[in-house]
């Protein structure tokens, strides 16, 4: 079979971009440590009111500036609601969800997770200045969606 010398140049550089293309990607994946989550947690959606930190969401100690943050995300509301911290405090939010897929935006910070009944979503973010945060869910997740919010308050 006979490839035109045009359809071979056109052949080669899409085969030479897609190299190129792999190859970047491979390389900010090990020069950023990006890398694919492992060591998920889950949990079982039917019993998350019966499963420890959820049954008894809200803020856990960790250290003298660190604290978790259990929460659940279930229609049409965050359990807790409001969560108050001190200014320079990290917090890692835990979040899961007994019903169906929410989103979990702090507005104003980077922390932006999407939460799947049967996982456990988690992110850090340090609250430097003191304020209320408003938290979002930003996945449709039915008619009361938008009675979906709460709040972070930074003292």
């Amino acid at each position: 079979m006979h490839i035109h010398r045009s359809e071979r140049v056109w052949l080669w550089f899409g085969v030479a971009t897609l190299i190129v293309f792999l190859g970047l990607i491979g390389f900010a994946a090990i020069a950023d440590g990006i890398q694919p989550p492992s060591h998920s947690q889950t949990i079982d959606p039917t019993k998350v009111a019966q499963t420890p930190p959820f049954d008894k969401p809200g803020i856990h100690q960790t250290g003298d500036h660190a604290v978790d943050a259990y929460m659940v995300a279930r229609y049409p509301a965050f359990t807790p609601s409001t969560i108050s911290i001190p200014a320079g405090t990290e917090v890692t939010f835990y979040v899961t969800s007994p019903d169906v897929v929410h989103g979990f935006y702090i507005e104003g910070t980077d922390v932006n997770m999407t939460i799947v009944p049967g996982w456990v979503s988690s992110s850090q973010h340090r609250f430097m200045t003191p304020g209320t945060y408003l938290l979002l869910c930003n996945e449709y997740c039915g008619v009361d969606h938008h009675f979906m919010y709460g709040s972070i308050e930074v003292k």
